[in-house]
Parts: C-alpha cells; sequence; structure tokens
C-alpha cells in the first residue's frame, strides 16, 4: 500500500467563540459519520488537523492506490448532502490564507526532510 503524506493550511476567524466551536465539532463524535466515512473511502490512512492561534494545519496520509482524482472527490463529495453540508459549515469557521484568496486547506509544500540531511 503506497502512502503519500500531504499537507494543508487554513486560517480560521480570529474569534475565540468561533474557534472553541470549531474545536468542539472536531472532538471525537463531533463530525458525522458520513463525513468519516467519506474521508476513509478516500484511502485517506490517518488524519490529524493541528491548531495555533487561528492557524491551522492538516496531517493526511492516503493509500494511493485508493485514492481519487481530484475532479472524482470534488463531485463525489458534492453529491454527498452530508459531506456538503460539513464542508459548508466549516468554511463558515474558516478564511483563507492570504496567499491563496479564493481557497481554503492549501496544500503545503515539503521544503525539509530530516533523513534527507547527510
Amino acid at each position: 500500500m503506497p502512502l503519500v503524506r500531504r499537507c494543508f493550511a487554513v486560517d480560521l476567524h480570529d474569534d475565540s467563540d468561533r474557534i472553541a466551536a470549531y474545536r468542539k465539532w472536531h472532538a471525537p463524535g463531533g463530525p458525522p459519520a458520513a463525513v468519516t466515512a467519506a474521508i476513509r473511502a478516500d484511502g485517506v490512512t490517518a488524519l490529524e488537523i493541528w491548531l495555533v492561534g487561528d492557524r491551522m494545519f492538516m496531517l493526511m496520509e492516503q493509500d494511493t492506490d485508493h485514492a481519487p482524482d481530484a475532479e472524482t472527490k470534488r463531485a463525489r463529495d458534492s453529491a454527498n448532502p452530508d459531506v456538503a453540508a460539513w464542508d459548508a459549515l466549516m468554511a463558515s469557521f474558516q478564511r483563507p490564507l492570504p496567499c491563496a484568496p479564493d481557497q481554503t486547506w492549501v496544500e503545503m509544500e515539503r521544503i525539509y526532510a530530516l533523513p534527507e540531511q547527510p
């Protein structure tokens, strides 16, 4: 099973009540079961979201043998009412990064890896 690690970033609206609500939505059992199932159906084997201030990082490991292409994923997610509702709700908490004003969860570029160092 070939795994790929991908990392993404997005900001939250800088409002402590909204950040607390976002945290609550992501507590165990917070996301709807259909959302978790959709993530797993995309070959995601591990996913973590980290928060500092109002900036979030998502670390995801995905089995590339079971990962859909971007267009298939977009179509599948938009056809699933639970996933579409979740995405809309989460977007109400998020604000795009300055470098990508029309996008949430911007994929990051890895620029350092310890095993590659002499």
